[in-house]
């Protein structure tokens, strides 16, 4: 731990009543970048995600910069590859970089047999065509299971594109499934400048970071006074952006970054926007493991009148999940955790369900899966996220989002088709018990369920995953 660091550490929590701005002075002060309300695009699908991302790689003129999880090797992340690669060879000058997670891109997928992982397929594209793809690992930590690069955002030229998605099969609807999520295209010059020159400051600067696509990139053990110093960095990092006044047909965009537990600008940010609700709030989230601060908000909303509406994706749209009669592995486990915290949530506020404030929509639409994240506030707030909302996210990886303050309500009825059509596949639950208790699960579930609750290991698991 930074010693510098400890002593503020230990301060805070021994002082623990500081004055905090009220939640409307506290987003007032906030920067951001004033866009036309015409230069912000939502795209339906990942259908549509696929072809416009394409589109935009074959068009880039001066840059194209892509920061994800991952990239992986299969039909999709190829397409990808072969498309950025084909954008070098026309335009030589063209400068081309993506970073992913250092330790996601060098290991298999959960479950399956040991490999090189995504890395090797970059080597071997590296090797064929050169090196005018760039391709880096971001090691945020010195281990995946204490946190990731969850940062999102593509820029390529001065269009930003944001989705809480990665690259792969599902995400890009290949093969007859997909992995919803949300989609956004924002055309405005000075926040793509921003968002890449937070990539080229903490990244592309950090002796941490290294090219995966070279022959013998250097071992994690090598790197770890790196990422101790990268990761110190990070818990200082913001996006650069002015104070810019909002004209007619313009509405503010702020760059948000979070890592770490203390003094994290994003989680406080989600916090005073939740606490400033006046009338309606709609949560979107994966996995239902809500943080402590959050799920105390949302009980003073229920209580001040408040309504709320929460969509979350149904056990078996969940990406971990296992359907009966395949083979069992313990990463199966989570889908039933997650239902059990929503279960527990949704029992200690029936009285809220039964009365309407309370709403829990679950999404299911035939074998495919839910990956949305993000928040609507009144009309005039909305948070694009790659933050799925939970422990891990609000204490382990480094996340960000883009907080959208439209005052004059420019974007509310593209909001509402959004979640028009995201609520065509969701089913709003009536009781807690239409849920599923532990006891119906299947067999192996429920021992394995067993053994982690007798040893209060599930609480674990939940802050971790």
């Amino acid at each position: 731990m930074d010693r510098i660091s400890t002593p503020q550490r230990i301060a805070r929590r021994l002082l623990p009543f500081r004055r905090l701005p009220r939640p409307r002075d506290w987003l007032a002060a906030l920067p951001g970048f004033a866009v036309p309300a015409d230069a912000i695009e939502v795209w339906p699908n990942p259908q549509a995600f696929r072809q416009r991302l394409l589109a935009l790689i074959e068009q880039a003129q001066r840059r194209i910069v892509l920061v994800m999880l991952y990239l992986q090797d299969d039909s999709a992340g190829r397409e990808i590859l072969d498309a950025l690669y084909a954008a070098q060879r026309r335009r030589p000058e063209l400068s081309i970089e993506l970073f992913v997670d250092w330790h996601r891109a060098q290991r298999g997928l959960i479950g399956k047999t040991r490999s090189e992982g995504n890395a090797g397929c970059y080597r071997e594209y590296a090797a064929r065509h050169g090196d005018g793809v760039r391709i880096y690992g971001v090691p945020v930590q010195s281990r995946e299971l204490f946190g990731v690069l969850h940062l999102k955002g593509f820029v390529i030229d001065d269009e930003v594109v944001y989705s809480g998605a990665s690259l792969n099969d599902v995400y890009l609807a290949r093969h007859g499934r997909y992995r919803l999520d949300r989609y956004h295209r924002l055309h405005d010059r000075a926040l793509a400048d921003s968002m890449v020159g937070f990539v080229q400051q903490h990244f592309a600067a950090s002796e941490a970071v290294c090219l995966l696509n070279r022959p013998e990139p250097p071992r994690t053990r090598e790197l770890l006074p790196a990422i101790r110093a990268l990761r110190q960095d990070l818990q200082q990092a913001r996006y650069l952006a002015p104070h810019a006044t909002i004209a007619p047909g313009q509405l503010r965009v702020t760059p948000l970054v979070g890592f770490g537990r203390s003094d994290n600008p994003l989680n406080e940010t989600l916090l005073a926007l939740l606490r400033s609700a006046r009338r309606r709030v709609v949560l979107l989230t994966p996995y239902f493991n809500l943080p402590r601060p959050v799920r105390a908000v949302l009980g003073q909303l229920l209580r001040r009148g408040c309504s709320i509406d929460i969509v979350v994706g149904d056990k078996t749209a969940n990406d971990f999940y296992i359907p009966p009669g395949q083979p069992f592995s313990p990463i199966g486990l989570l889908p039933y955790l997650y239902e059990g915290n929503l279960r527990r949530f949704a029992r200690l506020h029936q009285r809220q369900i039964a009365d309407g404030r309370l709403n829990v929509h679950l999404w299911r639409h035939d074998d495919n899966s839910y990956h949305l994240k993000g928040m609507f506030v009144d009309d005039d707030w909305a948070v694009l996220t790659g933050n799925n909302l939970n422990p891990r996210a609000w204490t382990l990886d480094l996340e960000n989002a883009l907080l959208l303050h439209d005052p004059q309500q420019l974007m509310k009825q593209r909001h509402q088709t959004e979640l028009a059509a995201l609520l065509r596949h969701a089913t709003r639950l009536r009781d807690y018990r239409d849920l599923q208790r532990a006891a119906d699960y299947p067999d192996e579930v429920r021992r394995r369920l067993r053994r982690l609750n007798r040893v209060r290991l599930d609480r674990l698991v939940n802050r971790l995953l």
